[in-house]
């Protein structure tokens, strides 16, 4: 029997800002014990959500990184049967080859299950699987139990977990798995929300860097035709760069003279178009 437990309220971590929305959404979907479908575009901090639930209530975090090619009973259990045969064959391993069991491995959903603490399961890009996989691990987690036919043996749930599954929206997904979640659109931060995220990991920044920084960024995500738009991560990424750099100055920036191109953009062709863009208007 799944042993249910009293809520601690999620306010969020300590690098982890999220509006009053989020947290409100967060927190009655654990309340209802349901799934927390989280959707938008890659660098809005859906993976990261998860990290955060799980540092702030003191769970363990698994993840469950979520390929096209994977089986649900990959995320159940798996029977290792190449193993079994080398040590029927060569007889050197301690274990009952007989003994099917112990050479039973639980998958990410099986460790969920029968962890002596309660966690967070993170299911990362469902989107991924197929339509079968979507609503056949939502009956999985709905009933909290599943079977291992090699040993005829059930695996019920020590404890419910916090469930967190995140979707980059690349494939629609099942109306009865929608049905089933409590959902939530993460939208990209605007400007207010990033000085909030940039305080909490430059606390000391120069205000000028930061602003400039900031119209830098979002003009820079305006750019046509860019495949991979800079997120969150890589602004971060570039403030760090920019700070080390003992020559930059933030006017720079204002300036048009944007170094480090390549911390903000990570596809050539991207690369290749944003830079012919700033320098053409730095000529014109």
């Amino acid at each position: 029997m799944v042993n249910n437990q009293s809520y601690i309220r999620f306010s969020g971590a300590n690098r982890y800002v999220l509006d009053d929305e989020l947290a409100s959404i967060v927190n009655i979907t654990m309340t209802l014990e349901m799934p927390f479908l989280l959707k938008g575009e890659p660098g809005t901090g859906k993976t990261m959500l998860a990290h955060a639930i799980a540092e702030s209530l003191n769970m363990p975090l698994i993840v469950l990184n979520v390929k096209s090619s994977m089986k649900l009973v990959d995320a159940l259990y798996q029977y290792d049967t190449l193993t079994r045969l080398n040590d029927s064959r060569f007889g050197d391993s301690n274990r009952d080859v007989s003994n099917i069991e112990e050479y039973i491995r639980m998958g990410k959903i099986g460790q969920a299950f029968t962890s002596e603490k309660r966690t967070v399961l993170l299911i990362d890009e469902i989107d991924k699987a197929d339509t079968d996989f979507q609503d056949d691990m939502l009956d999985v987690l709905d009933q909290m139990e599943f079977d291992i036919i090699e040993i005829d043996k059930t695996i019920k749930a020590l404890h419910r977990p916090v469930i967190v599954i995140t979707s980059n929206a690349k494939r629609d997904l099942s109306d009865p798995f929608l049905g089933r979640c409590n959902f939530h659109h993460i939208a990209f931060p605007d400007p207010k929300m990033m000085r909030k995220i940039l305080r909490v990991h430059f606390p000391d920044i120069d205000v000028e860097l930061t602003e400039n920084a900031l119209t830098t960024f979002y003009r820079l995500r305006d750019f046509d035709d860019i495949e991979k738009k800079p997120a969150t991560r890589e602004l971060i990424n570039w403030i760090r760069a920019l700070n080390a750099d003992p020559d930059f100055k933030p006017k720079n920036l204002m300036e048009g003279n944007l170094p480090f191109l390549g911390v903000l953009y990570k596809k050539s062709q991207d690369y290749e178009k944003a830079w012919n863009v700033i320098n053409s208007r730095r000529r014109s």
